[in-house]
């Protein structure tokens, strides 16, 4: 078949799937990326960064709120939500004009349209190529040697609760929110339901979450969790957790959402001006010609092996659409994985639960390895260091002095399984923590390493000399 020839096609211009372009260009290779919107994919255009921005704007306003603890007399305190969208909007292009740069600097060749893979024909003895429907509705075809499926997902919904971008909204429909509502009900607890209580909030949102589990965020350590409600309800937020909704009661009149829920065997009424679903994401499989490829998939999404290779061998897939942790930094990892094992290197495989896990929540979340409760059920024997931020310096000279930092220690190997913490800024260290663990440093080595007076980074050196019994500030 005629078309043009690639060492690697990508399919998706994401995160995961411009750093694999990006890697594959530094090893040698004639790289093309298919994007049908905007490179930068999910993160950049409707996840990560338009998110985090708006979680600054949030925070700022709540910090001035609390200016005069600091000896700082602001008269008067005002939102011009107008203003936060567009900050948040010119953070974006500034990235997305970024990443195109990094494209034409690497020699990389990006077709904007929508790829679809071919079936095996007479032209092509196996599946992979890819047709291109281009902007002009033209077409290109594609004939790669290696092709890399990296095609995100999109936030999932409810049957019942199907988004209307009115009353119900996804996430991606609450970015574009134009005025800031009186009242949400947010529905899931997971990480992108409580960053977006914590923004509305601080917005000065009337805000509930509704979860169906026992507590928010399921996967962090059950102390960080109770430790997050805690301080959630605190700042005046409604949290229903064991919740279940009664669908056939929504109401959607005059400005207003409403619904029952069963909670702890009794009927619970509520209502908000608006409702934003936020029960996890689903991968995008659908409308780009899986069907054509003998790819395997497994409880809907992409099965691949430990280097992102497909059941195809000359097929790999990275990033939302193979399940895992669906972060921005993992696809990155996947995708130099899927990359250099293509061109014949043994890449470093990091375990899953050794990637670091953030939350931008105020305050904020980090964690990496095991829970107390996974370290259990492994059969470790284990043992626990904590060490709260109010004793810290730093802490109070920053007047964030809530949440703490807590260690799993393997007491046969004397290994590092897990460390959780909920404090200030704590995703900007939590790469200490995920370095030990690579270098498999031992709670000797971390406590002996020596931590800068005053930072908040004491608190883990504090949370590994208190698993030893020997703490100083306790």
């Amino acid at each position: 078949m005629s078309g043009q020839t690639h060492d690697i096609v990508i399919l998706g211009g994401g995160t995961g799937g411009y750093v694999a372009a990006i890697r594959a260009a530094q090893l040698g290779k004639k790289v093309a990326i298919v994007e049908k919107d905007k490179l930068g994919g999910t993160c950049l255009h409707k996840g990560c960064i338009p998110s985090k921005a708006l979680l600054r704007s949030a925070e700022v306003l709540a910090v001035t709120r609390e200016a005069e603890d600091f000896g700082v007399i602001v008269p008067e305190v005002k939102l011009d939500f107008e203003r936060v969208q567009a900050r948040k909007e010119g953070i974006v292009s500034q990235i997305h004009k970024g990443v195109q740069y990094l494209m034409n600097k690497n020699q990389i060749e990006v077709y904007s349209g929508i790829g679809r893979i071919m079936a095996p024909s007479i032209f092509a003895s196996r599946s992979g190529t890819v047709s291109v429907e281009m902007e002009d509705g033209s077409f290109e075809t594609l004939v790669p040697g290696h092709l890399i499926i990296a095609t995100g997902s999109r936030p999932r919904t409810l049957p019942g609760l199907e988004t209307d971008g009115e009353y119900i909204l996804s996430s991606d429909d609450a970015l574009q929110l134009e005025t800031l509502p009186e009242s949400l009900i947010i529905v899931g607890g997971g990480v992108i339901g409580v960053e977006w209580a914590s923004m509305m909030n601080d917005f000065g949102v009337s805000v509930t979450i509704v979860e169906a589990g026992p507590r928010l965020l399921p996967g962090e350590d059950e102390e960080v969790s109770r430790e997050l409600q805690r301080l959630f309800r605190k700042r005046g937020m409604t949290i229903v957790t064991d919740a279940q909704i009664q669908m056939d009661t929504l109401q959607k009149e005059a400005g207003t959402v409403k619904f029952a829920a069963e909670h702890n065997g009794q009927r619970l009424e509520l209502s908000a001006d608006k409702l934003l679903v936020s029960v996890g994401r689903s991968p995008n499989v659908e409308g780009f010609g899986l069907e054509n490829t003998d790819v395997l998939l497994k409880g809907g999404f992409i099965h691949v092996n430990e280097y992102m290779q497909t059941k195809v061998p000359h097929i790999y897939a990275i990033g939302d659409v193979i399940g895992g942790l669906q972060l921005a930094h993992a696809a990155s990892h996947e995708g130099t994985v899927a990359v250099e094992h293509i061109c014949g290197h043994k890449p470093y495989i990091h375990e899953p639960h050794r990637i670091p896990r953030c939350v931008y929540t105020r305050t904020e979340i980090a964690s990496v390895g095991w829970t107390e409760a996974q370290a259990k059920e492994r059969g470790y024997e284990i043992r626990t260091g904590k060490f709260g931020f109010k004793p810290l310096g730093k802490a109070m000279v920053q007047g964030e002095n809530e949440g703490f930092v807590k260690v799993i220690i393997d007491t046969q190997k004397n290994d590092l399984l897990g460390v959780h913490m909920i404090g200030p800024h704590v995703t900007d260290y939590i790469a200490e923590a995920s370095l030990a663990q690579l270098l498999e440093a031992s709670p000797w080595e971390i406590a002996n390493t020596i931590h800068p007076h005053p930072t908040l980074s004491e608190a883990f050196a504090e949370a590994v000399l208190a698993a030893e019994g020997r703490a100083i500030h306790i």
